[in-house]
């Protein structure tokens, strides 16, 4: 089992929140961010060995872990807590590796060096995605990506602050609606046409903006054929959500997501052949490449 979507924050990178006084910072475990009220983090849920035994005990071959975007840091001009969350990252304990993440002011500075050093792909804060012009300012860093063959993962980024809130509104509204915009404007840029052989993976299912086809088509517009380079990631969705992204994407552009420690694994009812490509086969395809599926178990 290959799970494309988790987090776990290193020490290195906690110590260097923890020196921080303006968000993002953590006040002991308590996470203060611009946007979205404190949150109290659980210690465990970032004790590298005891998620690397949970992982052992569900089966997982692969657990890729990535940088929380909603923090905010892609932007910061912190280089030292860039350095820190991937001097950490790529020193977890096995069966995770590691998305790297950029400074957005200088996305391709050290974009190569990365990849170079065995992290598995860019992950991109879904909120400067939301408008064709976000994915063309970043044209040179996606170039680069396709030429190392390698994907990327598209994540909720920085929340629209909302007042005083539930804790679920900004995972609930902020992060889909981020997720859908980033979807259609990709489309809508044409991206495909400049980076045909870019991998991408949208997480939380993109936020069902697959679903949107028929509201696409009514406003005329065009789905167009299904892009076998384009995935989505079944993150806090169930049954009834992955069936349908299904229904329109198809089974194979579907990947084991499950976003630990914020949910786990669903059974999404599929039945264990489907459920087999979604945990395993796709999620490989995504990370290596076409006409590279091993057997079951091999990394």
């Amino acid at each position: 089992m290959i799970d494309v979507h988790q987090h776990l924050w290193p020490e290195e990178f906690v110590d260097r929140l923890r020196a921080r006084r303006e968000p993002p910072y953590l006040d002991g475990w308590t996470l203060h961010t611009a946007c979205e009220a404190p949150y109290a983090v659980d210690p465990a849920a970032h004790e590298a060995d005891k998620r690397a035994a949970l992982e052992r005990d569900a089966g997982t071959s692969l657990a890729l872990v990535s940088l929380s975007s909603p923090l905010g840091i892609e932007e910061l001009g912190d280089g030292a807590l860039l350095d820190a969350w991937h001097s950490g990252a790529a020193t977890l304990p096995e069966p995770f590796k590691a998305w790297a993440s950029v400074d957005l002011r200088t996305p391709e500075a050290e974009l190569e060096s990365l990849l170079d050093k065995g992290f598995v792909g860019v992950q991109l804060p879904a909120h400067v995605l939301g408008t064709p012009a976000g994915w063309e300012r970043l044209g040179e860093l996606l170039a680069i990506v396709e030429r190392a063959n390698k994907p990327i993962l598209v994540h909720p980024g920085v929340a629209t602050a909302a007042g005083e809130t539930a804790g679920w509104w900004a995972p609930v509204v902020d992060y889909t609606s981020q997720l859908q915009a980033a979807w259609w404007a990709w489309h809508c840029f044409g991206g495909r046409r400049t980076y045909p052989t870019l991998r991408l993976c949208f997480a939380a299912a993109a936020g069902l903006a697959p679903v949107h086809h028929e509201r696409l088509a009514a406003r005329g517009g065009r789905l167009g054929t299904i892009d076998p380079n384009l995935y989505v990631d079944t993150s806090s969705y169930g049954p009834q959500g992955i069936d349908a992204v299904a229904r329109v994407l198809g089974i194979d552009q579907v990947v084991h997501g499950t976003d630990r420690p914020y949910a786990g694994i669903t059974d999404l009812r599929q039945g264990d052949a489907a459920t087999a490509v979604i945990r395993h086969d796709n999620p490989y395809r995504l990370l290596y490449g076409a006409g590279r599926t091993p057997e079951r178990g091999v990394q």
